[in-house]
């Protein structure tokens, strides 16, 4: 018999995800890929989820229905932990998990207090993101951000492959070109500000390129699968020992 999921991932509606992403999307590590997990997790499509009511005009409607799915896969599926598909959803951190009485991880944004805290307030926490312009200090602070902390945001949304997200939805990739981006804004990140000394990727399509960032640039690269890794050994999905 299969294992129960005990997490789940509420995640874009089908149809309103951008042709590049669904490329990333087929990639293992992708957040909505389950083969990157070696456990069971419950996706599921929330209606008008996409890069306008999530990333750029983050809406309040959205929340509430987010809230109310949320209630229902833990009242009554027996769901024990909510995440979102989307690092942006971070602004909707604190209000999804005062509604719901089971952990809510939203955003690998969350592990960046965590970083700071590992790399002393002398060096920095790189964050990799889809939209710079996108990310604010009300995302940051849903996710115990605090002004003090050592931040240095480094964008994509400027790259002429990457920015295909947001200013043609409807063309695919150039996987080649958009891989080059990513390593490219990574390093040129590093250069720019080598008091750096971890990586945090925002975006959850990022993870399956975290293994050639942390080889390139000689650093530590936490992504929306170590939080994955980190709330699946709370909950006994993943054994060390």
């Amino acid at each position: 018999m299969d294992r129960k999921p005990k997490i789940a991932i509420l995640r874009w509606e089908a149809g309103h995800v951008p042709q590049g992403l669904m490329q990333l999307e087929t990639m293992p590590g992708n957040s909505t890929n389950t083969a990157s997990y070696p456990f069971p997790v419950r996706l599921i499509q929330v209606p008008g989820a996409n890069v306008e009511t999530v990333i750029t005009h983050p809406s309040q409607k959205l929340l509430a229905d987010m809230i109310a799915i949320a209630r229902d896969l833990v009242e009554k599926e027996g769901i024990e932990a909510i995440s979102t598909s989307c690092g942006f959803n971070a602004i909707f951190q604190k209000a999804l998990a005062e509604a719901v009485d089971v952990p809510v991880f939203t955003s690998a944004l969350l592990q960046v207090p965590f970083v700071q805290a590992l790399v002393g307030q002398n060096r920095a926490v790189g964050v990799i993101t889809a939209n710079k312009a996108a990310l604010t200090k009300e995302h940051f602070h849903a996710c115990g951000i605090t002004d003090d902390m050592n931040v240095v945001v480094l964008g994509l949304e400027n790259d002429r492959e990457w920015s295909k997200i947001f200013d043609h939805p409807d063309e695919r990739f150039d996987m080649d070109a958009v891989s080059k981006e990513i390593l490219g804004v990574a390093r040129e990140g590093l250069a720019q500000h080598p008091e750096i000394g971890a990586i945090v990727l925002e975006c959850t399509d990022l993870p399956p390129y975290a293994a050639a960032i942390r080889e390139s640039l000689h650093l530590p690269v936490f992504d929306f699968n170590s939080m994955m890794g980190h709330m699946a050994i709370a909950l006994g999905e993943i054994h060390l020992y």
